[in-house]
Parts: structure tokens; C-alpha cells; sequence
């Protein structure tokens, strides 16, 4: 199979992922009409649903310099994107993507919560832990916007330059 289809395969791959963590509990608070999650679960779902969603931008960005690639030197296509350098450009977001996944919700998860724990959406997600914590969030804050500002800027990043330099 062509390098493309091996990495449309992991994308589809992280789109599962990320449906399958947050939509069994999504149906299952629309039918029960109760939105509950253990403290574990909240946890998990979020630490997971975070790996998949960096996991597929930096695939996306693995992507659009693919295509770049097969359009711009055709010739040496398959030398680029080896197998040892598709394997790089996919097995590099999922650990980049956990270890900032885990990071971010071990440093969420340690500090101390307060009043409500209760909180109207049917997943679990940063902004609203955030506003029920009792500790100074700015660190924290500060962190989440650096991790995701740099993430979105360098996976744009490469998407824009790509398609640039395929449309010089």
C-alpha cells in the first residue's frame, strides 16, 4: 500500500479513537438524561480524548507533507517516505500526543477540586474542570495555552507550507 493510504488508515485510526471515547457516554447521558462520570473516568476519558485529537493533527500535518512529496518529486516518492520514515511521521504524534495528554492531566488532577462537582457538559474537558477547581489556576491555564497554541501554530504550520510550496 502506498504511503497515503497508510497514513489516512492512522487517521481514521485517532477519528475512532476520539468517538469512541467520548460517544458511549454521550448517549448514554442522553438517554438516562443524567451526567454523572466517576472522578477515574473523567480522568481517562479526557487523557485519551486529548492523545487522539493531537495525535490526529500532527497526522494531518504528516499528510499534507505526503502529498506534497508525491506531487513535487514523484520520482523520489518512495524513497522519502520509506517505511522507517512513515512509521516516524505516525508513531511521533501518538508519543508526543500521550506524554503531553498525561502531563496535562496528572498536573488537572492534582489540584484540589471544590463546591460543585457537577458540570453540564457530557464529556469531560479542561474549561470546565477548570471552573470548578479551588486552586490558582493560572499556571495551569498558562500551560494549556502554550501546549495548544504550540500545537495548532507548527501542525498550521506545516499544512500551509506544504500546500504553498506544491501551488510554487
Amino acid at each position: 500500500h502506498s504511503p497515503m493510504y497508510f497514513l489516512l488508515r492512522h487517521l481514521s485510526i485517532t477519528d475512532l479513537g476520539y468517538s469512541t471515547v467520548i460517544g458511549p457516554k454521550m448517549m448514554a447521558s442522553f438517554v438516562v438524561h443524567k451526567n454523572t462520570i466517576s472522578y477515574n473516568w473523567c480522568a481517562t476519558q479526557l487523557a485519551l480524548f486529548e492523545i487522539f485529537i493531537i495525535t490526529e493533527l500532527f497526522i494531518l500535518s504528516a499528510m499534507a507533507y505526503d502529498r506534497y512529496v508525491a506531487i513535487c518529486k514523484p520520482l523520489l516518492y518512495l524513497v522519502i517516505m520509506a517505511e522507517k520514515v512513515r512509521w516516524v511521521l505516525v508513531v511521533s504524534p501518538y508519543l508526543y500526543s500521550t506524554f503531553v495528554s498525561l502531563f496535562l492531566t496528572v498536573k488537572l488532577f492534582r489540584l484540589s477540586f471544590c463546591g460543585s462537582n457537577v458540570i453540564s457538559y457530557f464529556y469531560c474537558d479542561c474549561l470546565p474542570l477548570i471552573s470548578i477547581l479551588c486552586s490558582d489556576t493560572h499556571e495551569l491555564e498558562l500551560i494549556i495555552l502554550i501546549f495548544s497554541g504550540c500545537n495548532l501554530l507548527s501542525s498550521l504550520l506545516v499544512v500551509l507550507v506544504s500546500y504553498m510550496l506544491i501551488l510554487v
